[in-house]
């Protein structure tokens, strides 16, 4: 499709659309460099000081579970805006607002229990392989919470009225960064739970 096809307001449309993505294709470059090395350093540091049989932290599998329920919980809010109810839609942006910050505290806890276990993220204490998943970690949380602040700003602009059946594209594009932030904490994980199984 011609991007300078239609109104002005669908160019506007399809170029944030396409904004978006372009964000998203970056993102997931530089998690891909993070995985390969991590991968690297498994082969270079085994023997050495690399984990084989490492044990990621209950709260982890948790949060898995609680991200997975936040993006139903969002398309659930653009289907009831689609259907008008404002009230439903409130009700299911606000509980993603919430699985987002429990997904947040969840991956804190994940980090306690990774020290509990005896592993700081630097000092004698800390671990390569460890190290490694905590920056992970952090580097999604960051983009959770950048999730979180579209999010906060999608329930404002709703309470504004800005929104409706015919005009959903910034709550959209909210929902589609927020599922992209959770299938990449998904993927994340199961690569992190399997990989030590492999190296």
């Amino acid at each position: 499709m011609d991007l300078t096809e239609g109104t002005q307001e669908e160019k506007v449309a399809r170029s944030k659309k396409m904004m978006l993505w372009f964000g998203v294709g970056s993102l997931i470059m530089s998690f891909s460099a993070l995985i390969s090395a991590f991968i690297v350093s498994s082969k270079q540091r085994r023997g050495k000081d690399w984990l084989i049989n490492y044990d990621l932290p209950d709260a982890f599998f948790v949060s898995v579970v609680i991200i997975l329920l936040s993006s139903l919980t969002f398309i659930l809010a653009k289907r009831a805006l689609k259907q008008n109810n404002r009230k439903l839609t409130t009700t299911w942006l606000l509980a993603t607002l919430v699985l987002g910050v429990v997904f947040v505290l969840s991956q804190l806890e994940g980090f306690k229990q990774i020290i509990q276990a005896g592993y700081n993220f630097t000092g004698p204490t800390s671990n390569i392989t460890m190290s490694y998943i905590y920056l992970i970690a952090v580097v999604h949380i960051l983009h959770v919470i950048a999730g979180l602040i579209c999010i906060v700003v999608v329930i404002y602009n709703h309470f504004k009225q800005k929104y409706n059946a015919n005009n959903i594209l910034g709550l959209e594009l909210a929902a589609n960064f927020w599922h992209f932030v959770d299938l990449l904490w998904l993927v994340l994980f199961l690569f992190l739970y399997f990989f030590r199984d492999i190296i």
